[in-house]
């Protein structure tokens, strides 16, 4: 009988609690079978949470790297929609400058304004059709034919319309669309400003040749007075005779200041028969002044000179009744008539 139990206690483990010195000790005795099998469980139990807790520690990870690739497409898509904005607005700008350098091409004239839409020009007088005829009611079967299969189309794209935004997701195939859409806009921007770039400099250089061109021409009086005799058939103070005078004399005091009417050079100064003391101005452009009877000039030969500055003081030298200027304007060679060039 002690084998058996010796056996058994050999089949089990004793765990053995001692409560004091008085006290009995408890016992419990377990099956090793039971313990291995606790044992297992245990261990498959640790190590499914192990597995539990891996998987959960990974998709953590996953959700966290998810979340940063969701922040970072929401501020593409942000800065996206902003250089989507800033592109449009560019593109107004420059339809803008587009509009205004065109306006400035007609008025400088480097360009001829183009006419409307020839294709379709229409007027003239019309007579209204009696109703009930052939051909008003093909009209009216050709326009209630367009406006519904108008009305359907519009019909049609309004669904599909609604049908692709209802369905559409955010996602980076958008994200890629709106950076593609960016892309074209910057490379339409890169040739609309390469083109403005050139229209701006033909307008400069218009602009600058027309500011020449206005800054050379004659435009002012050369001298405060009163017109004593005009260009053309006149008859001679000196030979009463018809004659053609090729200037304008203007009468005026004495002494008074002769003033350059546009700015040029001098090409001559000196002393003529008939003109007396002369100044002779080249403003290019084929444009010539010329001032004659002048007591004293005041310039000398290849001085430049501007429009308003004095070039002499009126005399009466030469051939001349009294103090007076007489002042010719010659364009390519032939004498014109000052009064064409005097805006003031």
């Amino acid at each position: 009988m002690g084998q058996t139990q010796n056996q058994e206690s050999s089949d089990a483990y004793t765990v053995v609690i001692f409560r004091g010195s008085t006290a009995k000790p408890l016992r419990f005795s377990f099956p090793r079978e039971f313990v291995r099998k606790l044992l297992i469980v245990g261990c498959i139990v640790v190590v499914a949470d192990l597995l539990v807790v891996s998987h959960y520690v990974i998709r953590t990870g996953e959700v966290w790297e998810l979340s940063a690739f969701r922040s970072e497409a929401m501020s593409a898509r942000e800065q996206t929609a902003a250089f989507t904005s800033a592109v449009d607005d560019l593109k107004k700008r420059i339809g803008a400058m587009k509009e205004v350098n065109q306006r400035l091409r007609v008025m400088l004239g480097i360009e001829v304004q183009k006419s409307g839409d020839t294709a379709n020009g229409r007027g003239g007088e019309e007579t209204p059709l009696p109703e009930g005829s052939l051909i008003s009611s093909s009209i009216n079967e050709n326009g209630a034919g367009e406006a519904a299969s108008l009305s359907s189309t519009n019909g049609v794209v309004s669904v599909i319309g609604v049908g692709a935004t209802a369905t559409r997701v955010v996602d980076e195939k958008d994200t890629e669309a709106a950076v593609a859409s960016v892309k074209e806009g910057l490379e339409w921007l890169s040739k609309e400003a390469t083109s403005q770039e050139q229209i701006l400099g033909e307008l400069s250089q218009a602009a600058e040749q027309r500011s020449s061109r206005w800054a050379a021409t004659p435009s002012i009086w050369p001298v405060k007075g009163w017109v004593t005799s005009g260009f053309g058939p006149r008859i001679s103070p000196f030979t009463e005779k018809p004659a053609w005078h090729d200037g304008l004399d203007i009468g005026a005091a004495a002494n008074a200041p002769v003033q350059a009417p546009a700015q040029g050079r001098v090409t001559s100064v000196g002393f003529d028969p008939k003109l007396g003391n002369l100044v002779r101005l080249d403003h290019g452009f084929g444009i010539e002044t010329v001032y004659g009877h002048l007591a004293k000039s005041l310039v000398k030969e290849g001085q430049r000179v501007k429009r308003g500055d004095v070039v002499g003081l009126v005399g009466s030298t030469g051939l001349a009744t009294g103090p007076h200027l007489h002042y010719m304007v010659k364009v390519n060679g032939q004498a014109l008539d000052p009064n064409k060039y005097i805006l003031e």
